[in-house]
């Protein structure tokens, strides 16, 4: 295992220690975090990938569709 070097603003120091005090320690909530992180990135990630399929296989976004729903839904 190795060890990282973080510098950490005051409002940064306090979130930590906050996570910490739930974890039990502030490596695992660094740890936590980065798993959270490098899931975040994953979902993007594989979001960003079934919508160009999606855009491949049905053409673009038509602006008139989109318009129509978002008055037929109240949005």
């Amino acid at each position: 295992m190795s060890t990282t070097t973080v510098r950490l603003d005051d409002d940064d120091e306090r979130l930590l220690d906050q996570l910490a005090a739930e974890l039990g320690g502030r490596s695992t909530a660094i740890r936590e975090a980065l798993r959270h992180l490098a899931a975040d990135r994953a979902r993007r990630d594989a979001l960003g990938s079934f919508l160009d399929t999606w855009a491949d296989e049905a053409g673009p976004v038509d602006d008139d569709a989109v318009a129509a729903m978002a008055q037929r839904y109240g949005r």
